[in-house]
């Protein structure tokens, strides 16, 4: 373990005068009693947060403030964690409860002293914690340490001890300021609400420099769920205490985030590609605090482009279970699939409240009613509520439930799912491209929807090429996966790299790659019909060409050794799979074949190679949605040095 170095003045409050500060703030009414504890060995240690001596009654809680329940069973054991050591580590929180590295030098885990102060401030009937003596002395002690990790210039570190970490400064911006809104409006601990606002200060100066290259990071403003959080949490900071230089530098990045964070093609860089998880889950929420605390809309243009990229990256899968995702052209967080009715604990949720100004985010949430009839469950259930487990505590859940949620009615939802560009058009193709050579082709036929990436990868957990087909009545047949040379739909080539790990440089065309009339990228958008492709890779060692049909898709591979088709397929529970044979295609089987053929009710994809090789089917383990029932199985095909493979539905 890493011993940190002092970087502020110790800043020290007696135990005596941090109770005290809290005698005007009794414990709510109806509170579940808390457990005596005994003082603690040693003159330096500090007193143990007693824990809940009844479980937690379910009922007693607002429907949308359920998710603070398992951190009211879980807060004492967090707490107590905190080092009450007298050395340097006094105050750090040790126990592993949130980000890694669980080091001493990273800021990061800090960041639960908002989870803290919402619990010492909070009036509610459920919550015993308000006011409490030893939960104030922790925490007095955990702002204590969190500030002596800032640097002199005002940020904070993450990975290293010497480090100036843009996201470590960001959501410290951001969790920091809250924590004094809370004190504050609470008049607790004065000298320390005197040490964060000068913290704050110097950390909104460090953050908001046009000349710091560490967070404005030139024409791509790279992980903008970074900045986006550090703008929000300088927000409330100057909300706070205002000053008018800050303010102007504010107003200022809003502005250089609203030039250079959003790619051309729609979505939020993260780094420097698109990310359909983090731009969800992490930058609209971001987005949403910036505008509460500027008090004024200035992301909703932004929001609505995003809406309109993020909705062709997914479609419907039948039976209502949520949508499956292009997951291979994603640079950053894996995410396959958004189940319909999410757990309720979770961040995403703050992003609902734009679906009433951008309908078309809807499909990215539960319905009112779907959440609601959760919600009663989950107060009826008998059984204890389940405490979390260390690494699975979010400080963000509980910061974001003050700002609200606006799920979407089941009709408004189901609108904007039938207005989702997968479903609403059956022929079109869109091809979204960014200035750093990207290009994101979504192609839709009678028959199918087809994903795709091609050029210059954003980083190596890209899977170039072709990477979901989709069957407006069956649903997902393919679907490739991001970071994986052995589950993307492509090319392997004996040492098992794949076309996908390479840049493609691909052209287009009206008709057949070998006759078709050559398109221009900002043209491609016109063509209705077959819709052909050629890729190359960098080294050369494989072209491919596809053709984009009414009925399916033609894929032909040219490489300089033999290689293999490799087609992660999405298989069901009762779809019907066979060999060209006859014989049952199940999980690790082979077979002499010169096609395949997957039966999903009235709709048949057979995948054609024409000529029979030994070909293999293999179970794996990644399967979609909640119930798990629909998993990706490989299908490998030997094609030699090139081969046609016909995909067709009927």
């Amino acid at each position: 373990m890493t011993i940190i170095t002092t970087r502020r003045t110790l800043l020290t409050t007696g135990l005596t005068a941090a109770t005290g500060l809290l005698v005007g703030l009794p414990p709510a009414l109806a509170a579940p009693p808390l457990r005596p504890t005994e003082a603690p060995a040693g003159t330096g240690a500090l007193p143990l947060v007693p824990e809940l001596a009844r479980e937690v009654d379910r009922s007693s809680f607002e429907p949308h403030e359920q998710r603070f329940a398992p951190y009211l069973v879980t807060l004492a054991a967090m707490a107590n964690a905190i080092d009450d050591s007298d050395t340097e580590l006094r105050g750090y929180q040790a126990g592993g409860w949130w980000r890694t590295p669980s080091e001493p030098f990273n800021a990061r885990i800090s960041e639960h002293v908002a989870t803290f102060a919402w619990f010492l401030t909070a009036e509610r009937s459920w919550n015993p914690y308000r006011g409490d003596p030893a939960l104030v002395a922790r925490l007095d002690a955990a702002i204590d340490y969190y500030l002596r990790l800032q640097h002199d210039d005002g940020s904070w570190p993450e990975y290293s001890p010497d480090e100036h970490s843009r996201a470590a400064t960001a959501f410290a911006l951001g969790y920091l300021s809250k924590t004094l809104d809370r004190l504050r409006a609470a008049d607790a601990l004065p000298e320390r609400r005197d040490a964060i606002s000068a913290s704050l200060r110097a950390a909104t100066r460090w953050f908001l420099d046009p000349a710091n290259d560490g967070v404005w990071t030139g024409e791509v403003l790279e992980f903008a769920n970074q900045p986006a959080a550090g703008l929000a949490g300088a927000a409330k900071a100057l909300h706070l205490d205002p000053d008018a230089e800050l303010s102007r530098l504010l107003h200022d990045r809003v502005q250089y985030f609203l030039e250079h964070a959003q790619s051309p093609a729609g979505f939020l860089y993260e780094p420097r590609g698109m990310d359909i998880a983090y731009n969800l889950n992490v930058t609209l929420t971001e987005l949403h605090e910036l505008q509460v605390e500027l008090g004024s809309p200035v992301m909703l243009r932004t929001v609505r482009r995003l809406a309109d990229w993020l909705r062709y990256t997914v479609a419907p899968e039948p039976g209502g279970v949520g949508l499956i995702c292009f997951a291979s052209g994603a640079a950053r967080t894996p995410m396959d699939y958004l189940d319909a009715v999410t757990l309720d604990r979770q961040q995403r949720d703050l992003g609902s409240v734009f679906t009433r100004q951008v309908p078309g985010l809807s499909v990215f949430y539960p319905a009112q009613e779907d959440r609601a009839a959760q919600r009663t469950a989950w107060a009826a259930a008998p059984e204890p509520v389940a405490p979390l487990e260390p690494g699975d505590t979010n400080p963000r859940i509980p910061a974001n439930i003050p700002y609200g949620e606006r799920y979407p009615t089941r009709r408004r939802r189901d609108v904007a799912l039938r207005t989702l560009p997968a479903v609403r058009r059956s022929r079109f193709t869109e091809l979204r491209t960014d200035p750093q050579h990207q290009h994101y082709l979504f192609a839709r036929r009678p028959h199918l929807y087809l994903a795709a990436f091609f050029g210059t990868r954003p980083n190596d957990v890209v899977r170039a090429g072709m990477g979901l087909l989709w069957h407006p009545q069956a649903g997902t047949f393919v679907h490739g996966a991001q970071s994986s040379n052995t589950a993307c739909w492509a090319t392997v080539l004996p040492n098992g790299g794949t076309d996908g790990a390479s840049d493609l440089t691909a052209t287009y065309f009206d008709g057949p790659s070998a006759d078709g009339l050559l398109v221009p990228p900002e043209q491609v958008g016109t063509l209705e019909h077959d819709l052909g492709v050629r890729w190359t890779t960098t080294g050369g060692n494989v072209t491919g060409e596809a053709l984009v049909r009414d009925t399916g898709v033609v894929r032909e591979m040219s490489t300089t050794m033999d290689a293999v088709e490799q087609v992660p397929l999405v298989l069901g529970p009762d779809d019907v799979v066979r060999w060209s044979d006859g014989s049952g295609a199940t999980s690790e089987t082979t077979a002499s074949a010169s096609s395949l053929t997957v039966v999903r009710g009235d709709v048949t994809l057979t995948i054609d190679w024409g000529t029979a090789v030994e070909a293999s089917l293999e179970e794996t383990e990644r399967t979609f949605f909640a119930d798990g029932a629909r998993r990706c199985h490989v299908l490998r095909v030997p094609v030699g040095r090139g081969r046609r493979v016909d995909y067709t539905f009927d």
